[in-house]
């Protein structure tokens, strides 16, 4: 039996802050700045996103991903509009009600899809469902890059989804909490994931890629932007010492650790899925596309691995899942495949 493991897999939030990011908060903290964004850390990082974009969009900072979404979401809707979404999105399942409590009631329609992925076919069969006035208008299409099951929405669906939108009126915003590990998986420019697939608004994930805390929100149609800055400091969002939320982006941008950290935290998930391979009893649920991995365990393993002190979630279709992130260290992932190989032999 393996000692008590030394770093735990249960979810990317778990990891530590990545040196770029740290050094950045260093320099950052060396004198004194201008307050509430008005810092040149702030304007730089910015900068930095519209350079990694290829284009002009605007950019705002927010604490969390929960604030990003619901204030990106309630920036796109009226309290009498609807957003369409999955019915595992985390705007449905984990956000506490706020996408809603700060659109003022702007209603969530779920569609139901395999890997928590929507179709074209799906949100036009929500949209067109009825058009009475008794009925909240949908006006929003949400879709999260990689989904709530570490799935990938390839380019062309992506594409699909927003050419279905722009023909029923809809915007089309993306959770991209995990942004980073989608881009690493895809080996595609984030221009050509956002934007020029026909995203207008996205929420790309700083707290899960490596930093402390903090999330990027780019609006590509700059009018929808209009006081949305308003909104952050209304909800609480606009830090007064806004150089701290935005140097960590400087350096991760401009020194490609957000790429690199993703793809590393991508390479740990495949090897869990690889060397859990032809376990008895052990079954991945999903594909393995990004930095998840969700495992179908006998209920006998999955007790073993908690004896053995392994924690993962079984929130998502009662599977052990295993989340990696930037500083995943390969032999504490071969620690816990090899608890996990005795568990299932000695349960078979």
């Amino acid at each position: 039996m393996n000692s008590q493991p030394t770093q735990q897999f249960a979810s990317d939030n778990y990891a530590g802050v990545c040196p770029e990011a740290l050094q950045a908060m260093a320099e950052a903290n060396d004198g004194s700045a201008p307050a509430y964004g008005e810092d040149a850390w702030t304007a730089r990082a910015a900068d930095a996103f519209r350079t990694l974009f290829q284009t002009g969009c605007e950019v705002f900072f927010a604490f969390n991903g929960t604030a990003a979404n619901s204030l990106a979401l309630a920036a796109l809707c009226q309290s009498y509009h609807s957003v369409i979404c999955s019915d595992s999105a985390h705007v449905e399942t984990d956000e506490c009600g706020a996408p809603e409590f700060f659109s003022n009631g702007s209603k969530l329609l779920v569609a139901r899809g395999e890997g928590g992925k929507l179709t074209p076919q799906a949100i036009r069969a929500i949209a067109t469902a009825r058009r009475d006035i008794h009925f909240p208008k949908p006006r929003v299409v949400t879709v999260t890059q990689p989904t709530e099951t570490g799935q990938l929405y390839s380019l062309q669906e992506l594409r699909n989804i927003a050419a279905t939108c722009r023909e029923l009126g809809l915007s089309l915003h993306m959770d991209g909490s995990r942004f980073a590990n989608a881009c690493a998986a895809l080996g595609c420019e984030p221009a050509d994931m956002t934007w020029r697939a026909g995203v207008d608004v996205l929420c790309f994930g700083g707290t899960k890629n490596g930093m402390a805390v903090g999330e990027a929100i780019l609006f590509f149609r700059r009018e929808q932007a209009e006081d949305f800055g308003y909104r952050c400091k209304q909800a609480g969002q606009l830090a007064s010492k806004m150089r701290y939320l935005s140097a960590p982006w400087v350096r991760m941008l401009e020194t490609g650790a957000w790429l690199r950290n993703a793809e590393h935290a991508n390479a740990c998930a495949r090897h869990l899925a690889e060397g859990s391979r032809g376990l008895p009893g052990v079954e991945l649920m999903f594909p393995v596309q990004a930095n998840a991995v969700f495992l179908k365990l006998p209920p006998a393993v999955a007790e073993a691995l908690r004896a053995r002190g392994w924690r993962f979630y079984t929130f998502i279709g009662g599977g052990a899942r295993f989340m990696f992130a930037w500083d995943a260290r390969l032999q504490q992932v071969n620690a816990l495949l090899a608890d996990l190989r005795d568990a299932a032999l000695a349960a078979a």
